[in-house]
């Protein structure tokens, strides 16, 4: 009891100075005003609320949280593979990946993937 007591103490201590160093250490001398306000999104956020919003910047990122959740849900297809009939298995993953691509082809052709326009 009094051992794990000890070693409990010495990893608190030891987990303390390794924080209190990465501090010291990952300081930037100095600030931007980019960086220190808290969007990096290309705004201001204490001007007026009325600026025009680019359409494109929030297309892409409704793109980029769909296929975010997308991985999110291929990755444990995997480990299902060993527990489940392979047939239905291979029959879920080709017919979810089929609706991605179709999706990501009707991205393409409404030309919500072009950069410069």
């Amino acid at each position: 009891m009094w051992l794990m007591f000890m070693i409990s103490i010495i990893v608190l201590i030891l987990s303390i100075i390794v924080m209190a160093l990465a501090s010291l250490l990952s300081k930037k001398s100095i600030n931007d005003r980019e960086k220190a306000s808290p969007f990096e999104c290309g705004f201001d956020p204490k001007s007026s609320a009325r600026l025009p919003f680019s359409l494109r910047f929030y297309l892409i990122a409704v793109i980029f949280l769909i296929f975010d959740v997308e991985i999110a849900l291929l990755l444990p297809m995997t480990i299902l593979m060993q527990w489940s009939n392979l047939s239905s298995w291979l029959t879920i993953s080709i017919v979810f990946l089929l609706i991605l691509l179709i999706g990501l082809y009707h991205e393409w052709n409404q030309g919500a993937l072009e950069w410069a326009t």
